[in-house]
């Protein structure tokens, strides 16, 4: 099979081939717990470029990345998940967690110390097959198409959670800081949940704000600018460390930034050096980190995304072209998010 892979750690911009196309890749086996998927598309994510230069970098070489992944279960490995053969599923960066501690026990499994991630710990979906434990994979809302399913799986799963931790409610400000795939399915999100809440865009670009606008925010300006009003609740998707640092001065007091990101490039001391703590930190606002996802996030999110709907906006690339798309996306150029169509 065909299967696009990080062979070593490199720079995603300077490297012509981060990821390298292998064309006799064997079709993995299905193990007894794992059923065996025939991937239609999968979405490009950050984390991705993380993996490839170093910050989560993967268990082993070759890795096959990618962990928004659709497709179509063609074997099982026992006889009790039969019925899943033939069944649209996703698999989501929550690839297998152990069960059995105290976090798995108590709904949260994100935080397992044998958390495995797909993509990283397994391989992933950037190929034409995969296997997956069965447990761990998603029946796809028949109103959702293979290339519109992918992105939900982890930029709208990881917007839910970060939207849920945020503790937002009705009426309330919320900030985004960043946009790209995932917090314009928060955008959408927001806007069916809490219609009476005001969503406020920070972004580097003027293609970025005026989508924003589009999507239905309030207001959409630069990661310096001020907004009109004072927020309740900040997400950041950025991948460096300065804007969620600024966003903290437009926090009202008792106020949350939740900062949605996996890793951080360049973690610059400097930049927490200029934290003010009476401007910044002061009147109990606080700074929570999302970590990975549940199952129960996927779940709950295709659930919201088929009824209310959600359809990603989306960029579409072949497998072969799953360099070009980290690219761009290393480069911001960004509307929603970027798919590889592979079947």
């Amino acid at each position: 099979m065909r299967a696009m892979q990080i062979t070593r750690i490199t720079s995603v911009l300077d490297d012509p081939e981060p990821l390298h196309l292998a064309t006799d890749v064997p079709i993995p086996p299905c193990q007894n717990d794992e059923v065996l998927i025939q991937v239609s598309a999968c979405g490009v994510c950050h984390t991705e470029i993380d993996e490839i230069e170093g910050r989560t970098p993967p268990k082993q070489f070759p890795m096959t990345p990618g962990h928004q992944v659709v497709g179509r279960v063609i074997e099982v490995g026992i006889p009790a998940n039969e019925p899943l053969l033939g069944r649209r599923v996703g698999v989501a960066w929550i690839f297998s967690s152990c069960g059995s501690c105290e976090y798995c026990l108590t709904g949260r499994e994100n935080l397992c110390p044998q958390f495995r991630a797909t993509g990283r710990d397994a391989h992933g979906g950037y190929a034409e097959y995969m296997t997956a434990p069965a447990a761990f994979v998603y029946p796809i809302p028949d109103n959702v198409e293979d290339i519109y399913a992918a992105p939900l799986l982890c930029a709208g799963a990881i917007g839910y959670r970060s939207l849920w931790l945020s503790g937002i409610q009705n009426q309330q400000n919320l900030g985004l800081v960043g946009f790209g795939a995932s917090a314009h399915l928060v955008l959408k999100l927001v806007r069916f949940l809490y219609p009476d809440s005001r969503v406020f865009v920070f972004s580097r670009t003027p293609a970025e704000r005026e989508f924003a606008r589009e999507l239905g925010a309030q207001w959409a300006g630069g990661i310096e600018e001020t907004p009109p009003e004072h927020l309740h609740a900040i997400i950041d998707t950025t991948p460096v460390w300065t804007p969620p640092v600024q966003s903290l001065k437009h926090l009202l007091p008792g106020g949350r930034l939740v900062i949605n990101a996996i890793r951080k490039e360049h973690a610059d001391l400097s930049i927490w050096l200029s934290l003010e703590y009476e401007r910044d930190l002061w009147m109990e606002k606080e700074i929570k980190s999302v970590a990975n996802v549940t199952r129960n996030d996927v779940s709950e999110f295709l659930k919201l995304a088929s009824q209310i709907p959600i359809i990603p906006e989306v960029e579409v690339f072949s497998l072969e072209e799953a360099n070009l798309a980290l690219k761009t996306l290393k480069q911001r150029k960004i509307r929603g998010a970027k798919v590889l169509k592979i079947l």
